[in-house]
């Protein structure tokens, strides 16, 4: 009768069942009678009652494991197994309490999205460890005291523990503080200790399945641990006879029996490394395996096991390669680091590059860390060449991109086909996605522009110093080593970047957008096609792989320079995701036109027009246009207006232009906005003073323009403004790698220039 009215509140909470099983009984009244009676009776309803259930569609048939990282998000039933290391402090006496709390939190996170948990867990030898340390050293130094009679006590020695009263005495302990931190997320958990024996009785499975069933379907975390307190020796050469039999003689081997038998989705094993590595951690050559499959255990050489726990990495790989034989997807990661630790069952959930991933399907190309040591060897092998050889390269892609003009544009309507069908793509970035004749044709040109001029790219002598007699100290242009370019939308991205790169000697990684896959499959192709004539093909690489952007920027081994081409959100995202990688990043490209009260009636709409309709979802396209006050209401604003209508570019007004107008467009809800269309804003400035200061604020530095006729104005326009490039009396459609006379790839240098400021460009076209 003291467990019903105990469990009472419980059994009322929305979405329990109306009978409890009298195992689940015991599993939660184990834990929380006698002493929690009260506190359940005061604070079940209020903590519980709003628990949310099923909140997301996580089902999927069970039966085979995931075969990408990217599909763990779908994971709807997670064993989490806490290894000792993870668990315990590192003098091996006492919890690791800030880890094992955030470890709860991640727990909760992940059960009141709706997914069913269940935590493995070690740590009950530790704990009554520590108590029993405590206990006994109490108890010595009173005796101590009640014989020599004198305060002062002598150095007492600590006499050996036995595992199995270690274990007795820290369980309960060990619950008591699992409930504590859940309690705190409004979640139940549960305790549940087995033996292996407990699995080889038929009767005593069936129990222990429907109890962890019934649990689960209750939104309550069962916690489970090995019974250490009467589990036997394990015996010899006893696990893994088959995939209906594991011995569980340890947690490792405990959680892939019970994810097994309760059709899990995915089993989180948390040690004290990173995962699995091909040698021990720690000597010089170990690198870590990002996905490993059944049969690659000749190539791993397993070093000696954990500073405590009872099984050591090749255990940890049994039973994860058994566990994935029965259909469960497994990531075996680190737990203790504290920079990671915080985040990483989340972390894995989402389906982030974390520890090692356990897969039956084998990818049918290279992995990204193989792209990335063969770019490198290919980058290496490139710079070595004769510039010519490079240049030859660079002419030998030029010439494919117009003789295979047909396989092209025919790959890039498979793409603009689906993007249309799919909705996924704005206007501006179907314009981006798109590619033509005249494209080509252009990137044909900008190539060889590029092949010309690459020939002291690398290898020139910039400075020459003696030091002493004899000793002189040459500065001598180099390759950064292995590029990562991540684009969206624009497949002729692809072939600029991929000239840049060859004519530095730079090795290069290449993601693009999957709304470009087909284009960027047949441009990466050509690529190679190309780097083939002197047998450096592997120098350029396009990952195919499911890799998401945040895991390609936490290859610091592999990569030296990260190159976001992209939406200002893109560039953040990167910049903010880049683990010890440098980001060269830039900004939007908010860029203004400024119409002086001396700007000539024939170049303002020649200039306004090229720079807004040209091109519109180019980053170098008008976004903002500034004009003087005293144009308002002359035939010059009216000629701009009239000109816009015609081009149906729709038009914002800045505020203080909307005060201006009894009947205004459509007030703009920021002046920090890049349209990337057939839009503009329009703002009204009292002088070339307040122009530079709107633009200082507002603008990207990328690329401003003043439009007059007057020197000494277009002098303090040009002189003030501090962007990339600055134009009097030229389009910002000027600001182009081909018309500078670079190729059509200077993007990076111009982005570059306007992340740092260091590059301005002083333009004046009079006719």
């Amino acid at each position: 009768m003291s467990c019903q009215a105990a469990l009472s509140p419980l059994v009322r909470c929305p979405g329990w069942c109306s009978v409890l099983s009298p195992h689940a009984v015991a599993a939660i009244s184990r834990f929380y009678l006698p002493h929690h009676t009260q506190s359940l009776r005061n604070e079940s309803i209020r903590c519980w009652s709003n628990i949310p259930f099923i909140t997301m569609p996580l089902s999927r048939a069970h039966g085979k494991s995931f075969a990408h990282r990217s599909e763990l998000k779908h994971a709807k039933r997670i064993v989490v197994k806490l290894g000792s290391a993870v668990v315990t402090r590192g003098d091996e006496c006492g919890l690791a309490l800030g880890r094992l709390a955030s470890i709860v939190e991640q727990v909760s996170v992940l059960q009141n999205q709706g997914r069913e948990m269940m935590i493995v867990t070690s740590g009950a030898v530790a704990f009554g460890k520590q108590r029993l340390r405590h206990e006994i050293l109490l108890s010595q130094s009173v005796r101590q005291a009640l014989h020599s009679g004198q305060s002062q006590l002598k150095d007492m020695a600590i006499p050996v523990l036995e595992a199995r009263a270690c274990a007795a005495a820290g369980q309960s302990g060990l619950m008591a503080l699992y409930e504590a931190m859940f309690t705190q997320y409004s979640i139940c958990a549960a305790q549940i200790l087995v033996t292996n024996l407990d699995f080889h009785d038929e009767q005593k499975r069936r129990n222990l399945n429907g109890t962890l069933h019934e649990l689960l379907r209750m939104n309550i975390v069962p916690i489970i641990n090995t019974n250490d307190a009467v589990v036997p020796p394990p015996e010899p050469n006893s696990d893994l006879q088959g995939v209906n039999v594991i011995s569980v003689k340890d947690n490792d081997s405990l959680a892939a029996r019970l994810a097994v038998e309760m059709k899990t989705d995915l089993l989180i094993v948390l040690s004290d490394v990173e995962g699995l590595f091909d040698s021990p951690p720690g000597s010089d050559d170990a690198k870590l395996i990002d996905i490993f499959y059944p049969g690659d255990q000749q190539s791993v050489t397993f070093g000696t096991k954990s500073r405590v726990g009872m099984g050591g990495m090749e255990a940890k790989v049994k039973a994860a390669l058994w566990a994935l034989q029965g259909g469960t997807s497994v990531v075996i990661a680190n737990g203790t680091h504290p920079k990671i630790s915080g985040h990483v069952i989340t972390d894995i959930v989402e389906g982030k590059k974390v520890g090692t991933f356990f897969s039956e399907v084998k990818p049918a190309g290279p992995t990204v860390e193989q792209q990335g040591e063969m770019s490198r060897a290919g980058g290496r092998t490139l710079a070595a060449l004769q510039p010519e050889q490079r240049a030859e390269i660079i002419y030998r892609l030029a010439d494919l991109l117009t003789d295979q003009r047909e396989e092209i544009l025919l790959a890039n309507k498979k793409d603009l086909e689906e993007a249309e069908n799919k909705g996924r793509l704005a206007l501006p970035l179907l314009k981006r996605l798109s590619l033509s004749t005249s494209k080509l044709n252009s990137l044909a040109i900008g190539l060889r522009q590029i092949a010309a001029s690459s020939h002291d790219s690398v290898g020139r002598i910039i400075r020459r110093t003696r030091i002493a007699k004899d000793l002189e100290l040459e500065q001598v242009t180099v390759p950064i080593g292995v590029l990562l370019v991540i684009f969206e939308s624009r497949p002729d991205c692809l072939p600029q970047v991929s000239a840049l790169a060859i004519a530095s000697g730079n090795g290069l990684l290449l993601k693009g957008g999957k709304e470009a896959v087909y284009s960027n499959q047949i441009l990466h192709h050509l690529t190679q096609e190309a780097l083939s004539i002197h047998g450096v093909k592997d120098a350029v690489q396009l990952v195919n792989t499911r890799e998401e952007v945040e895991d390609l920027c936490r290859l610091d081994k592999l990569i030296d320079l990260i190159i976001p081409r992209g939406s200002s959100q893109l560039v953040r995202n990167i910049q903010k995701a880049a683990k010890g990688i440098p980001v060269m990043g830039h900004s939007e490209g908010i860029c203004h036109v400024y119409v002086d009260t001396d700007a000539s009636v024939e170049k303002v709409t020649r200039i306004i027009r090229d720079s807004k309709c040209e091109y519109p979802a180019a980053c170098n396209a008008l976004e903002t246009l500034l004009i003087h006050r005293d144009l308002l209401r002359t035939p010059l604003f009216d000629q701009i207006i009239d000109m816009l209508r015609v081009e149906q570019v729709k038009i914002h007004a800045g505020p203080k232009f909307a005060s201006y107008l009894t009947f205004s467009p459509s007030e703009v809800k920021s002046l920090r906005t890049e349209y990337g269309d057939l839009e503009c804003c329009i703002e009204v400035v009292d002088s070339v003073q307040e122009a530079v200061e709107h633009i200082h604020k507002y603008g990207s530095s990328h690329t401003d323009v003043i439009i007059t006729e007057n020197e000494k104005t277009a002098e303090f326009f040009l002189q003030h403004v501090d962007s990339a490039c600055v134009f009097w009396n030229a389009s910002t459609r000027f600001s182009d790698g081909y018309r500078f006379g670079l190729g059509k790839c200077c993007s990076l240098t111009q982005k570059a220039a306007q992340h740092h400021s260091a590059v301005r460009s002083l333009l004046h076209l009079w006719d």
